[in-house]
């Protein structure tokens, strides 16, 4: 459709942009003139990758559908229109861009509602007239969300000091152990560069979190590649992982479960680290 119609614009998921990369020849995209991603984090191997292949930066976005859907975007830098004109940054590397006009954003403690400096990740909640005005006979969830025309997100940011937005992840996809925060994304990040998992089809590891009498939390890494669990340790201990990040145990799995959008099915790998558990 993209060379049918001779596109210039892709709005796509890191799924389907992995397909274009698996699928589509060059010559197939050479129309687009700007390409944006989001609902789930754009790994940077994928990106550049891409740029490679098909001469196309990919520009990473954030939106949430409670917000209508656009809360961030980064776009290419705008040129110069004179000599010595000085030119604001439109995009940064590893952010999901600079707000969209008329949205205020807060970044505050997760169990305080405390407002955080810049820099300091917390729950990101968002005000505007994008928000929408609560879920659709189900007022005890719109109160949870809703509270003073602030959304809160249920997603943990921070902002640097040019105003690029940076998401770390899901509140849900963090675990309390031992008092501390522990990312999942972070950690999972980590294990596909140690074990070289890079521009694999699927996905294929995981981080859970499970219920652990001593610490609270415990991690559980579901993969469906065959991962050793001393030789998982011994990696992460020599990167200089904390401790508190090295899952206690290693599930193995046919595939790694995904929703249609690409993003993971929590409930299912819930339910799968919860085994043996």
């Amino acid at each position: 459709m993209i060379e049918r119609y001779k596109l210039t614009l892709l709005l796509a998921t890191p799924t389907f942009l992995r397909g274009y990369l698996r699928k589509a020849e060059p010559d197939k995209l050479r129309s687009l003139r700007l390409v944006i991603t989001g609902a789930e984090k754009l790994p940077l191997d994928l990106a550049k990758n891409f740029e490679e292949r098909f001469k196309q930066r990919v520009f990473e976005g954030y939106g949430l559908t409670e917000t209508s859907p656009v809360v961030s975007v980064n776009l290419p830098e705008p040129q110069p229109t004179k000599p010595g004109e000085h030119v604001q940054l439109s995009s940064r590397l590893g952010s999901v861009g600079k707000m969209a006009p008329g949205i205020a954003a807060e970044i505050r403690e997760p169990e305080t509602d405390r407002k955080l400096s810049l820099h300091e990740t917390g729950m990101l909640w968002l005000r505007g007239v994008n928000i929408f005005e609560g879920y659709l006979h189900d007022p005890e969830r719109t109160a949870d969300v809703l509270q003073d025309g602030w959304l809160k997100t249920g997603d943990l940011g921070r902002f640097d000091e040019d105003g690029f937005l940076y998401i770390e992840g899901r509140l849900s996809r963090f675990s309390k152990i031992g008092g501390e925060m522990v990312p999942h994304e972070t950690i999972e990040s980590k294990i596909v560069d140690l074990f070289d998992l890079c521009g694999r089809d699927e996905r294929p590891i995981a981080i859970m979190g499970v219920q652990d009498e001593a610490k609270g939390e415990a991690l559980v890494l579901l993969s469906a590649v065959d991962i050793d669990l001393a030789e998982l340790r011994k990696k992460l201990h020599e990167a200089g992982v904390p401790n508190l990040w090295v899952p206690k145990r290693v599930q193995r799995v046919d595939s790694i479960p995904v929703l249609a959008s690409g993003k993971l099915d929590l409930k299912k790998c819930q339910e799968y680290a919860a085994e043996n558990a």
